[in-house]
């Protein structure tokens, strides 16, 4: 993969935590790996539920 043009303005603005975590500025990754688990990413979820790491739409849909 090419570059991300866009990686140090998608990074400030990650909320995810996860620290070996290889998409962190990569939207495109992020989203295509959380889609295949059936999962949302970081960005989806507020701060204190982020800490949380449960990603499923399931949890998701019951903080909104």
């Amino acid at each position: 993969m090419t570059k991300c043009q866009n990686f140090k303005n998608n990074l400030k603005l990650c909320n995810c935590t996860y620290e070996p975590c290889s998409r962190k500025g990569i939207c495109c990754e992020c989203i295509s790996y959380h889609r295949q688990q059936n999962e949302l990413p970081a960005c989806y979820f507020s701060q204190k539920d982020e800490k949380i790491y449960n990603r499923t739409i399931s949890f998701f849909k019951t903080k909104n």
